[in-house]
């Protein structure tokens, strides 16, 4: 045996060891960081081409405290009731000081911090519930919760902060008397927030009389939420000891600090206008502001580790908010498309009985089965004490996309009902703030291309990353020997795959295990094929790429792109055994499943189409389909069925749009085309007799509806009883499509424009 592995070593390890030193990626402090940030989950089973799908089963199903439920139930009903999206929209640009006030008596802002500070430590999916739901009322309101609850000053503070931070800062932002922003982003540096340019020096001066060690700041920050309206200010910065000051580096690093908003050199109070939304949002400035040491959050020992600290914290909190916005806009299409689809009539019958409006209406089903599907699935991953950085950033990347897709569609179905703005328009500020969603927390062209693939290449893979640390390890000799293990192990793994796949492409993945029996079954055994498909892919390109492979921001996109379809998919699974295997909703998970296999589908035909090294892209396709690419787009007929599921009503159609906020006021616009869809429904039997009457020729076609009732009473075709419901159900779909109108002179005046803060 040991002759075998000195063989080996000499043969294979020791010159694969060094050919990999060779072709390793360079990596910069910021990307090891981020690499090293986090936790693998339910994505390294995904990578290693044999997911155990039972594992998937057996997590946590989701579930709400009796707390957290009773807070959805009564505060954030309350909150709800006292938002006016219109009034916070178009006339005031800003919520109304009534909700300010509520938001910070109810702890709205302190979600995520620990009740031994007066927060309310609730769980991830709670953060994410009521988040969700408030957007589908207002995303201004929306985005203004869900700030303090990720990424910011309560966040870092609970994880890194000093004893005596967390007792002095954590009650106050907990019982709303310090509004926090986080200063991360400016003018160059967004997604590369490991470029920023904001420089702090170490130096001694003065505070509060006294000359202390501290630095002096200097700092230039865009898009900051909150910060027009923020007393607490968190800072990121480079920091520089050039005097050695605090050590022997000269370099310290990124570092994050916590300043008080009205600190001498503070400039704050500005806003931006992010695509007329209203949520508070603008810059911050600072030149030469000393702070003292001690602001530094977790103090002078964590000088330098904030981007560590920002990842990680990122990693979680991208997982919650922007994933939240989608599934909301998901919920809210869903309920409103599918009743706007049946209230609303053309050439005689329901829009939604048309095939081309039944298309985008089964994408919408689709979608947001999938999307809620998504989103509880990530936040039990965080509620299970992970930091899955990648399925993060799967979900911030798919949820925001696959939202902007099917809001698209509701405009394209509302038509004229959804471009005329107004307080019966529940679609047109979701529009405009769709880019939003797209744009922060990682902005999606790059979290697509770089991150996802690129750093889930090397962090979900089984060896990878193990491999990567070997080489890099300065006991040159110790390093080979880590290597050897690893890469023995690594053949046996990418040789057992190969050989898997080619079984699976002549089989058709009849030999795939599946966990569950039943029309779903298999879906299991072909995601099953996909994931070894993607771990021979992935080997691939690392193999013949090495280090080049980081430039392929094509290929890597497209591999993601396999990826994120695979932890989709594994998500809709998940839910539909969640909640009992609800017959109902197959349609919505057939769709979402052939959706998913499809672009995968997709994205192996367009890397294996473009392979840098044609040769490899040839073989792989030979290795992986010799017989061809066989995934389909959802069917017609899944589609249709679906449309049909969203123009009825029922417990199906309250569990899809459950977070749907809808009101029962008589002018919450929900609420509008809610009553109307329900009457109309309710009706749809005498509509069919008037019809069939018409047909016959015992009432004329081109009469008004009273006429036509009249007509039908006298020939006892229906009742004064019927005949009163239809006339109020049609009361109610007119006012249903309405749109608003306004006096001329309203904008003949100068409206309210984006301002310095009161």
């Amino acid at each position: 045996m040991s002759t075998l592995t000195n063989l080996r070593q000499r043969y294979i390890s020791d010159p694969a060891f060094k050919m990999f030193k060779k072709v390793l990626p360079p990596l910069s402090d910021t990307e090891r960081e981020a690499m090293e940030a986090g936790s693998v989950w339910w994505d390294g089973e995904l990578f290693s081409g044999s997911p155990n799908w039972n594992t998937l089963l057996t997590y946590p199903k989701p579930k709400l405290t009796d707390e957290e439920q009773t807070f959805i139930d009564t505060k954030l009903e309350t909150l709800l009731e006292m938002l006016n999206d219109y009034e916070i929209v178009q006339e005031d640009k800003d919520l109304s000081p009534e909700v300010w006030t509520y938001l910070r008596k109810e702890k709205f802002f302190s979600l995520i911090i620990s009740k031994e500070y007066g927060g309310l430590n609730f769980s991830a999916l709670a953060n994410s519930t009521i988040v969700t739901k408030i957007a589908t009322r207002s995303l201004s309101a929306a985005v203004s919760v869900m700030v303090p609850n990720s990424l910011g000053p309560g966040e870092l503070l609970s994880h890194y902060g000093t004893q005596e931070q967390k007792d002095y800062w954590l009650p106050r932002l907990a019982h709303g008397e310090e509004v926090p922003c986080f200063a991360l982003t400016g003018p160059e540096a967004g997604s590369d927030a490991g470029g920023i340019p904001d420089m702090g020096v170490v130096c001694y001066g003065e505070h509060q009389g006294k000359e202390v060690l501290g630095i002096k700041v200097s700092w230039n920050k865009r898009y900051i939420t909150l910060a027009p309206v923020a007393t607490v200010l968190g800072l990121a910065f480079k920091l520089q000891d050039p005097d050695g000051l605090i050590g022997d580096k000269a370099d310290i690093g990124i570092t994050c600090a916590l300043i008080p908003a009205e600190h001498q050199g503070v400039e704050i109070g500005e806003r931006h206008d992010p695509l007329n939304m209203a949520f508070m949002n603008g810059p911050t400035r600072g030149q030469d502001v000393f702070i003292p040491m001690d602001w530094v959050i977790g103090g002078q020992e964590y000088v330098g580790r904030g981007w560590r600290m920002l990842v990680e914290c990122l990693s979680a909190g991208r997982g919650i908010s922007l994933p939240a916005l989608g599934a909301a806009i998901g919920h809210l299409t869903a309920r409103t498309t599918g009743a706007y689809s049946y209230v609303r009539k053309q050439f005689g019958m329901s829009i939604g009985n048309f095939e081309g409006v039944a298309q985008a209406m089964g994408r919408i089903g689709g979608y947001t089965y999938m999307l809620e599907a998504s989103r509880t699935l990530t936040t039990t991953s965080l509620d299970q004490g992970e930091t899955p950085g990648i399925v993060t950033a799967i979900a911030k990347y798919h949820m925001t996309e696959m939202a902007r897709t099917i809001l698209n569609d509701s405009m394209d179905i509302h038509a004229g009902r959804a471009i005329q703005l107004g307080p019966m328009n529940y679609l047109g500020h979701h529009y405009f703030g769709i880019p939003v969603a797209i744009t922060v927390e990682g902005a999606n062209i790059l979290t697509r291309n770089l991150m996802i693939f690129g750093q889930g290449a090397t962090r979900c893979h089984p060896f990878v990353l193990k491999e990567m640390e070997s080489a890099a390890n300065p006991d040159a000799k110790q390093g080979a020997k880590e290597f050897d293990s690893l890469l023995s192990k690594h053949i046996s793994f990418a040789v057992g795959n190969v050989a898997k796949s080619v079984l699976n492409a002549f089989t058709g993945s009849r030999f795939n295990s599946a966990p569950v029996s039943g029309e779903t079954a298999v879906y299991y055994r072909h995601l099953s094929r996909m994931s070894k498909a993607l771990a021979v892919a992935a080997d691939f390109a690392m193999l013949s790429l090495g280090g080049e492979l980081k430039r392929r921001e094509l290929v890597s996109a497209r591999l993601g792109d396999v990826l994120s379809h695979l932890y989709l998919a594994s998500a809709t699974l998940k839910r539909f055994e969640d909640e009992g295997r609800q017959q109902q909703d197959l349609p919505m998970v057939h769709y979402a499943l052939q959706h998913c296999l499809h672009q995968c589908g997709v994205a192996f035909h367009e890397v294996l189409n473009n392979f840098p090294r044609k040769g490899v892209g040839r073989t792989l396709r030979t290795i992986l389909f010799p017989l061809g690419i066989r995934y389909d787009a959802p069917s017609d007929e899944v589609t249709v069925q679906i449309a049909k599921l969203l123009m009825t009503p029922g417990a199906h159609r309250e569990r899809l749009t459950s977070l749907c906020y809808v009101g029962d006021k008589e002018s919450d616009p929900v609420a509008i085309m809610e009553r109307a869809f329900v009457a109309m429904y309710s009706v749809k039997d005498i509509e069919r007799k008037l019809v069939q009457a018409t047909k016959s020729g015992e009432i004329p076609r081109k009469v008004s509806l009273t006429e036509k009732l009249q007509i039908a009473l006298g020939a006892g075709i229906v009742t004064e009883v019927e005949v009163e419901k239809m006339h109020n159900a049609d009361q109610l779909r007119q006012q249903a499509i309405q749109v608003d109108n306004f006096d001329a002179d309203k904008f003949k005046k100068s409206g309210l424009q984006p301002g310095k803060a009161a």
